[in-house]
């Protein structure tokens, strides 16, 4: 009787393949195998994939050239404020005045009606600027007045008549040269507790006022 081929493995089902394999590689080297896959292909996503879009890309695109600010600046028209000037002495119609600025001294004595035939027109200076608020007086021929530099003409000399002694404030008698705050306070007051002058000599009267001072403004006033 002949001998019968050995018989054959009953083959493992892919469950018991899959523990056999696993108990053969052991459990610590699958483990780490597989954390080792998991990095190599996380950092092969992170290298490929599209960066996000940067703040600029997300703006909107225009055609033609990059836009460019542009800075609204107001019109201006031309000049077109006033100055109020008062104008007096030797003039058609002495008053006040509305005058565009720029202006000049010319210019006051143009909207006052003109000069009158005796007017002394060399007495001002006719091409000074005038500044809001100023008084223009203009002499006769051969009166006397009171030259005042205050630098409120552009560097002009700002002509005035004679100060009316019974009738200036004490601000108007601070133009006097001599004449201080105090000093203009005391006229005033004098003239309010004795009456109105009658003669410019009578400012001897007034505290402060001595012959000297009274020789220095006597032609530059009058009652």
């Amino acid at each position: 009787m002949s001998e019968l081929p050995p018989r054959p493995i009953p083959p493992r089902s892919a469950r018991e393949s899959a523990r056999a394999w696993i108990e053969w590689f052991g459990i610590t080297r699958l483990i780490a195998t597989a954390v080792a896959v998991a990095v190599v292909v996380g950092g092969g996503w992170l290298l490929v994939r599209t960066p996000p879009p940067s703040a600029e890309a997300t703006l909107p695109i225009t055609s033609g050239s990059a836009p460019t600010a542009t800075l609204t600046v107001p019109a201006t028209s031309a000049a077109t404020s006033t100055f109020v000037v008062h104008v007096a002495g030797a003039v058609a119609e002495p008053g006040v005045y509305d005058v565009r600025a720029p202006a000049r001294v010319v210019d006051a004595i143009e909207a006052a009606g003109g000069a009158t035939p005796d007017a002394e027109l060399d007495a001002l200076n006719l091409a000074a600027s005038l500044v809001d608020g100023q008084r223009i007086y203009l002499p006769v021929v051969g009166e006397v007045v009171a030259t005042v530099d205050d630098g409120s003409a552009g560097g002009g000399d700002a002509v005035s008549g004679p100060i009316d002694l019974n009738a200036a404030t004490p601000a108007e008698l601070e133009e006097l040269p001599g004449i201080g705050p105090a000093t203009a306070n005391a006229i005033v007051e004098h003239r309010d507790e004795h009456g109105p002058f009658a003669s410019v000599d009578d400012l001897t009267d007034v505290r402060g006022i001595g012959p000297a001072k009274l020789d220095a403004i006597r032609d530059l006033v009058r009652v």
